[in-house]
């Protein structure tokens, strides 16, 4: 997408409440946030046209949000001038902006009061080669006077969002994907340039040049982009623990000789949960492990955990678990329209009751290794419910809660790269004790 040529907007609204995410931050709205006072800017201004060539991608500086009586005003300050597809989305309701790839520069602030339009809001980027921007909202409301305006006063280019509101009625009319856009198939982002997936070789193929015996892991980084997934109280984010984890996870499985790693991620972007299992399924996995990490109402829980998937939650604190983790394409403003199948229909079959038994003794394994490295839950760490994400039929699959950053302790162990070392060697311990012939397990004394 080219980075300048006007606003293209299709436009929908939103309506319900969301909670706030990790990075809902605004700052305090300038006199400008009201009314600026410059010309806006139109597609065939020749100024903006000269940028185009600039190889860096825009800076987002600052995010200000202004609530007033008629409206409630978004001005995000850029860089360079960029195109916009604003749109909404429902279920929960809230108004999404796609950009393209942008850095975020953009200061912490105080999240919006929640008695206005809007609820919270959180941005990233979404994929590689595109940003979100995603508004949730208590009311009804469209983007009107959508303008992007020139550098005036100490300020950059300013894109200026007008979210007005409307009916019930003229809400449900107008959400929804774009016309133009409706056979994108679910998950995927309207109108934006979709990453193909490379053919992966077969390992044991000439043109693989991996021997037979090359094991294939794939190792998933959960959340990621505009999905910062649960946060600390010193603002640790469970996207940047997990990303690091999985870095020396794969270094470690690498090093061996005996495997080959897949990650489905290796930098801070989105990938719907359907697509990462299709990463796994493309890639031959043997394995998949995804790295999560938790956070409780209670302070004082924990210790890492492992699930995995089954068509009935082991209890209710896994169920709501699994529903926390399978909102994680709500959140980051991912169609899911005709995604309403039950899992019971697509996924529990005969072939997939083999391949969770063989979940269960990797998920025994993994815990028996993890002792050496963190402390784990001491009671029932290990856990299923219907994670969206370890739903490959045919691939073992996994999901370590690697601790909990509602505890101090935990977080602050999260922080130092000896931990993530330590927790990535016991993970790699883990697998090559899967591939060993089966033996009875013995659980050590969690570290603390």
């Amino acid at each position: 997408m080219n980075r300048v040529g006007g606003l293209l907007l299709a436009m929908a609204i939103g309506l319900a409440p969301a909670s706030a995410g990790a990075q809902d931050t605004v700052s305090p709205p300038p006199q400008e946030a009201i009314a600026p006072a410059s010309q806006p800017i139109t597609p065939a201004t020749d100024a903006i046209a000269k940028l185009v060539q600039q190889q860096a991608p825009p800076v987002v500086l600052d995010v200000r949000m202004g609530e007033h009586a008629d409206r409630t005003r978004f001005v995000v300050e850029l860089s360079d001038p960029v195109e916009t597809r604003i749109f909404t989305l429902t279920n929960p309701d809230r108004v999404v902006i796609d950009m393209p790839e942008l850095l975020w520069r953009v200061p912490s602030g105080e999240r919006p009061s929640g008695k206005g339009v809007v609820n919270s809001y959180r941005y990233g980027l979404f994929r590689k080669g595109n940003s979100r921007f995603v508004i949730d909202l208590n009311q009804p409301a469209k983007a009107e006077d959508v303008k992007i305006y020139p550098p005036e006063g100490g300020y950059g280019f300013r894109l200026v969002i007008d979210l007005h509101r409307v009916t019930p009625a003229a809400f449900a009319e107008s959400a929804g994907w774009p016309k133009a856009d409706r056979s994108t198939p679910p998950g995927a982002v309207a109108s934006l340039p979709q990453p193909a997936l490379a053919p992966q070789p077969v390992p044991g193929t000439p043109e693989s040049g991996v021997p037979d015996a090359k094991r294939v892991i794939v190792v998933d980084a959960g959340h990621g982009g505009v999905d910062p997934g649960t946060h600390g109280k010193s603002g640790t984010l469970e996207k940047d623990i997990v990303l690091g984890v999985a870095a020396k996870l794969a270094a470690a499985l690498e090093a061996r000789g005996q495997y080959r790693v897949k990650l489905t991620r290796d930098a801070d972007f989105f990938i719907p949960l359907r697509e990462r299992v299709n990463i796994a399924r493309a890639a031959r996995g043997d394995l998949f492990v995804s790295l999560h990490v938790d956070s409780i109402s209670d302070p004082s829980v924990r210790g890492a955990s492992i699930y995995t998937l089954s068509d009935q939650a082991s209890d209710r604190e896994a169920a709501k678990l699994a529903d926390k983790e399978n909102m994680s394409d709500v959140i980051a403003g991912v169609d899911l329209a005709g995604d309403n199948a039950p899992v019971a229909l697509i996924l529990i079959d005969l072939a997939q009751r083999d391949t969770m038994n063989r979940s269960a003794r990797l998920a025994e394994t993994v815990l028996e290794q993890l002792p050496k490295a963190t402390m784990v839950r001491p009671s029932t760490p290990h856990r299923s419910a219907g994670f969206a994400v370890l739903k490959g039929p045919d691939i073992p699959a996994v999901l370590v809660e690697l601790g909990y950053l509602s505890n101090a302790k935990d977080e602050a162990l999260m922080r130092t790269d000896e931990w993530r070392q330590r927790v990535a060697g016991a993970i790699a311990d883990a697998v090559d004790r899967h591939f060993e012939p089966r033996q009875a397990p013995s659980r050590q004394a969690s570290v603390p």
